[in-house]
């Protein structure tokens, strides 16, 4: 069974007088959110990625120390670790990438999301390659 979602799955920190900061991506939206800047971070295992390729370009962290990471102030973080940094994340089904990009928000860091349906997703739809390093595109 595929689980999608045909609008984005929105959380609601903030004032009520803002709109709901969006926390999930679909597959069609991942070129264009990486042409609009926002940085990959691939959080599969290193066997995932060597089994059914590297997003290369992209950050990869281990998903156990990436809430801390991408967490600005937090002791260890990223030096690119900011309130307005967009992070994409992705894991292999897309599960633990939406409870990081919620913890995330929680945290103050509304640009984190999450891809719906993860890398499986993506390799459902094609999308193959490598993510740029100085220009975010995606060749397929």
């Amino acid at each position: 069974m595929t689980l999608a979602f045909d609008v984005p799955v929105t959380t609601s920190f903030g004032t009520l007088s803002e709109e709901p900061t969006p926390l999930s991506v679909q597959t069609a939206q991942y070129r264009s959110l990486i042409d609009d800047g926002a940085v990959v971070v691939d959080l599969r295992s290193a066997q995932a990625r060597h089994a059914d390729g590297a997003l290369l370009g992209a950050i990869a962290l281990d998903l156990d120390d990436a809430l801390t990471l991408l967490t600005p102030g937090a002791p260890g973080a990223l030096r690119s670790a900011s309130y307005e940094a967009r992070w994409l994340l992705i894991t292999e089904d897309g599960y633990d990438a939406e409870q990081l990009a919620w913890h995330l928000q929680a945290r103050g860091v509304r640009g984190a999301r999450f891809l719906v349906g993860g890398h499986r997703a993506l390799r459902a739809a094609g999308i193959t390659g490598a993510v740029d390093a100085a220009a975010h595109h995606l060749f397929s």
